[in-house]
């Protein structure tokens, strides 16, 4: 097949899925589905950063194709609350200027968060009620409630006049979540009699076998586990599962413990979870402040910090520089979570400073603390039977969990099977189902207050640094090009001025030489003198340390 003129629009006929983040990694999900000239966006969420990024927290997928065609981009349906699915909207929407629409709890978690960048009065967010039905230009959306980690996750069911797509997001099949409702199974299972074009879905644990496992168990796991101690206990959990903060609760009272929240995000969290009637028969928590008050055994602690990130509340606690939270040995620290793919360093270095400190860890390896939110190989089973999709879309996962998806669907004898990468133009309809090109993609830094190309020049200089050190020369020249007096060397990250002076002076002398070996002419052209200089610094430090510092120069002329 041809490739397709995307410098127009979406043909009346076709039904195009085109995902920019969220497959082929787990994190920052956005996905655009094309039909009758117009895009609609499905999530815009965020990845964090490893210690190979220095200075970024934050990364977004880059919207740089939809955003040269936000005139046809006809809105945003986000699928639930959680930052890989919602957290770039703060950064991009202001690139792309369109309509959101999100299930209650969802839009109330977005709306605080917009608030901290002055932008909740400039986008319109329309609530969408469970089983609710919403006409996005040429799209009609219903919003399926299932069972995850969230409150109000959401299946998309997205009709058009070219065929019907399920969009799963991210979901289980859980019987009993606690907080929430369970899955509309009702709804899944009658999609089965419509024909259903293709599902575009979860993969994060298929190659895991059997069922994900209920919420309830999870809470009769923290309260036994909690009972076991006479010291402080600390759980950390992912802040947005409000029904591990009602178990924990629970769990705590059952044992005359009040809960303390310690990290910004779990109160934002708890704040939306009461404003949407969650958390109704939960105790009050208390907040950090309180915690030195209360006798070690009548206090459990839910932390931020259950994937290692390095500003959490745990993270701090760990390192001791925590202002109100101090944890000794003694006391126990549960991980109610699993390690997200790429996270486990992080997460190691937070453990071993705690066990350093006689801090006893209990993780879901050794005790029932923990169920995913995401389907296990069964449960992708009886979504496939259920929906009767023609085609299958692995997506949010790596490779790996993609084909296992794909390998679960083909043993349910669905044989048409796509397995994109992030910039895959998959066509839906008309016709077999199948990857027509790739469109421009990437990933994008949220650097301070900015949002930079991770691959930007600032950022491979930065790199450069980090690793290699950073010269700074200043060179003066009198109107013959001759030095006027020393050159000044400033080496960052290379060498103490005090300990290797002679070196330096080693380095001055070799700039000396490079700018005394220039003809005259050359000595009087910009270019020419800070090539030369910058040639002679980087030899001199390649010769003494092996490293290829990145150098600036400064020439003046006097």
């Amino acid at each position: 097949m041809s490739l397709p003129n995307f410098s127009c629009r979406p043909a009346d006929d076709a039904l195009m899925f085109l995902p920019l983040g969220g497959s082929g990694e787990i994190g920052m999900n956005l996905n655009l589905y094309g039909h009758a000239g117009k895009w609609l966006m499905v999530d815009l969420g965020i990845a964090f950063s490893d210690e190979t990024m220095p200075g970024i927290d934050v990364l977004v997928a880059d919207p740089q194709f939809i955003r040269e065609r936000k005139q046809d981009l006809v809105g945003l349906v986000l699928t639930h609350a959680h930052e890989d699915h919602l957290g770039a909207v703060q950064y991009l929407w202001p690139d792309l200027e369109c309509p959101v629409f999100a299930a209650p709890f969802t839009a109330t978690v977005l709306r605080a968060k917009l608030h901290e960048r002055a932008l909740t009065n400039k986008i319109k967010i329309t609530e969408v009620p469970r089983g609710g039905r919403v006409k996005i230009g040429p799209f009609e959306v219903q919003m399926v409630g299932v069972t995850h980690s969230v409150p109000e996750s959401r299946v998309l069911v997205i009709r058009t006049a070219a065929g019907t797509v399920v969009h799963t997001g991210d979901w289980k099949f859980d019987p009993e979540p606690v907080v929430a409702p369970v899955t509309d199974d009702a709804t899944l299972a009658a999609l089965g009699g419509e024909n259903v074009l293709a599902l575009i879905g979860d993969s994060t644990n298929a190659t895991v076998p059997g069922r994900s496992g209920t919420e309830a168990s999870v809470r009769v796991g923290l309260e036994a586990v909690i009972g076991r101690y006479r010291n402080r206990v600390a759980v950390t959990c992912f802040s947005t599962n409000v029904a591990r903060l009602e178990s924990v609760a629970l769990a705590a009272a059952a044992h005359d413990r009040r809960v303390a929240l310690v990290g910004r995000s779990l109160w934002r969290i708890h704040e939306a979870a009461r404003a949407c009637g969650y958390l109704a028969d939960c105790p009050p928590f208390i907040s950090e402040h309180d915690i030195g008050y209360l006798p070690k055994d009548k206090v459990v602690m839910i932390c931020t910090g259950s994937q290692g990130e390095p500003r959490s509340a745990l993270a701090r606690i760990s390192a001791g520089d925590h202002p109100q939270v101090v944890m000794e040995k003694g006391d126990a620290v549960i991980f109610s979570s699993r390690e997200i793919p790429g996270n486990e360093r992080a997460i190691g270095k937070i453990q071993n400073r705690l066990l350093r400190q006689g801090i006893e860890l209990v993780t879901v390896d050794q005790e029932p603390v923990h169920v995913s939110g995401h389907p296990a190989r069964d449960e992708l089973a009886q979504m496939l039977r259920w929906v009767k999709p023609r085609v299958v879309v692995p997506v949010h996962g790596e490779l790996r969990h993609q084909m296992a998806h794909a390998e679960v669907a083909r043993e349910c004898g669905i044989t048409e099977v796509v397995i994109p990468s992030n910039g895959s133009l998959v066509q839906l309809a008309p016709g077999p189902a199948e990857i027509v090109g790739e469109m421009v993609h990437g990933k994008l830094a949220i650097d301070g207050k900015r949002v930079v190309p991770l691959e930007s020049g600032a950022m491979r200089s930065r790199h450069r640094v980090i690793f290699n050190g950073a010269a700074v020369v200043t060179v003066v020249l009198n109107e013959r090009g001759e030095l006027a007096s020393a050159p000044r060397l400033s080496a960052i990250g290379l060498a103490d001025e005090e300990l290797d002076r002679d070196l330096l002076l080693d380095v001055v002398d070799a700039v000396r030489e490079a700018v005394a070996a220039l003809a005259k002419p050359a000595r009087k052209d910009d270019h020419a003198v800070t090539q030369a200089v910058k040639a002679a610094v980087r030899r001199s430090f390649n010769a003494s340390h092996g490293k290829k510092p990145h150098t600036d120069v400064h020439l003046i002329r006097v």
